[in-house]
């Protein structure tokens, strides 16, 4: 496992170790973030830790003509009890992701460094965000890098009612033309709504358009 400095570079995802992780240090700089999506590695650690590096193999993603939608899903979609909008909101989901209790975490992975760094990303065109609101209370929503090859790289999502953040995640898949949303690694949840295991190697040829 590598050691990174300054300098704006990555070991081959080859070398990550069986559990997917890469590399150790560096920074959260915006040139340092969209090299790491670029070549599928993204950053995921937790409150004093060092940053770490990953990319899993497989890697777990969703195309969105296998997205998989419930009855009762479809029903909670009919309603219409929610309205879903797109980068209204960043900081207001990102916060709202980085302050959801998760099974398993004792803390939160979102760093107020990494606040700071996806928000640049949003500034400059290349995170985006799905708010889900009911009436003007933020319920919902989630965030991700899309770097324009048509791969949206999916990072987090939070729900304050049930479904909401369900719903979010299908209306915008349903209304995007992205080929692969990148889910990074298992969850049962994302499971659910049809995602898979596919190869890092497949996984970067659709990175590389």
């Amino acid at each position: 496992m590598q050691h990174l400095t300054k300098n704006i570079w990555f070991p081959e995802v080859s070398e990550a170790s069986s559990e997917g992780l890469l590399a150790v240090g560096g920074d959260l700089s915006v040139k340092r973030l969209l090299h790491a999506y670029k070549h599928g590695i993204f950053p995921w650690f937790e409150q004093k830790e060092p940053i770490l590096w990953w990319s899993p193999n497989p890697r777990f993603v969703l195309f969105p003509n296998k997205l998989k939608v419930s009855k009762s899903m479809g029903q909670v979609l009919r309603h219409k009890d929610f309205t879903v909008t797109i980068n209204k909101n960043f900081k207001a989901v990102i916060t709202e992701c980085a302050l959801a209790k998760r099974d398993g975490q004792a803390g939160t992975w979102i760093t107020n460094g990494m606040v700071e760094s996806y928000l640049k990303l949003h500034e400059l065109g290349y995170a985006k965000s799905v708010e889900v609101w009911r009436e003007d209370n933020l319920i919902g929503g989630l965030y991700g890098v899309d770097l324009g090859n048509g791969v949206f790289c999916g990072e987090s999502m939070f729900a304050k009612e049930s479904n909401a953040s369900k719903v979010g995640f299908i209306t915008f898949i349903q209304n995007t033309n992205y080929k692969l949303i990148d889910c990074q690694v298992y969850t049962k949840h994302l499971e659910s709504l049809g995602a898979e295991d596919i190869s890092r190697d497949l996984f970067l040829e659709y990175l590389q358009g």
